[in-house]
């Protein structure tokens, strides 16, 4: 069987680089006439399932929207998981996991298996890119993957990852790191099952922190696509010749067509198009 790396490049290069963020906001609940409850995120994530399964390149629910409803609302999101598994749809559940030992060997547990099992989950490196290494192979042995966060969006990131300076900063100690479970754990594929979260709004940062995006084995998650500002002038201008690798993650310039099917699609058609000119 495929990796996960490789399985979701070709979905990909079939639907377009494009992952559509569920993320159930409480504006957009009120938006789509839904209450803000348990029931109402469940119905707005099977909703965004059922418009755009055919179209997405992945589905990537945002966990905090579904856990400040309590015990149903994590009830809510293995049903929506569920049924981007029915869909044949990668899922990346956006969780943000990273701690030590036998609790990071929970997390795995929740999200590489049982109800709330997904192909990635993306894992914070900062108690020590180490501390994620038996999640990472847990993740290839199934055929699954991570998303480790590298050069992210918001802009307190660098205050953190920038530390160290060119050629010796945290976030370039990380994709070192990423490179080599790619390396290690999946030698023969072509697309590693390990990819880093990099905004699509950092700029000339990567570059500055002498980062060679292009060299990476894996996949890039790119937050920032719409809502926080970017567009195909700053995909270009942030991954050059590594765009070819990007998923870009669009939520709300994507779900703000809704509550109709129609209406998600023709969102998701525009950022899909816009993504594509940068990236082709």
């Amino acid at each position: 069987m495929k990796g996960f790396g490789d399985r979701l490049a070709e979905r990909m290069a079939d639907r377009g680089p494009v992952c559509t963020g569920i993320d159930p906001h409480a504006g957009l609940l009120d938006t789509w006439g839904l209450e803000d409850s348990a029931a109402g995120v469940r119905e707005f994530g099977l909703r965004t399932v059922d418009a755009l399964w055919e179209q997405t390149a992945a589905f990537k629910p945002q966990s905090a929207f579904f856990e400040r409803h309590g015990s149903r609302g994590i009830a809510a999101l293995e049903d929506v998981l569920e049924a981007c598994r029915q869909a044949e749809v990668p899922v990346i559940a956006d969780v943000k996991r990273g701690d030590i030992g036998s609790t990071m060997d929970g997390y795995a547990d929740a999200y590489l298996s049982g109800p709330l099992r997904s192909d990635a989950f993306t894992v914070s490196p900062y108690m020590g890119t180490a501390s994620l290494q038996a999640a990472a192979q847990r993740a290839v042995e199934g055929g699954q993957g991570l998303f480790v966060l590298a050069l992210t969006s918001n802009a307190e990131g660098p205050s953190i990852q920038h530390v160290g300076g060119p050629g010796k900063s945290v976030a370039g100690r990380v994709m070192e790191e990423v490179t080599r479970w790619n390396r290690t754990f999946a030698p023969q594929a072509a697309v590693g099952p390990f990819g880093v979260v990099v905004g699509a709004t950092i700029g000339a940062a990567a570059t500055e922190l002498g980062i060679d995006l292009a060299a990476f084995p894996g996949l890039f998650l790119a937050p920032g696509i719409g809502a926080q500002g970017a567009g195909s002038q700053e995909l270009r201008e942030v991954f050059g010749q590594a765009r070819s690798r990007v998923l870009a993650s669009a939520s709300r310039s994507i779900l703000r067509g809704g509550p109709t099917p129609a209406g998600l699609e023709e969102s998701f058609a525009r950022t899909r198009d816009m993504v594509l000119a940068a990236v082709n």
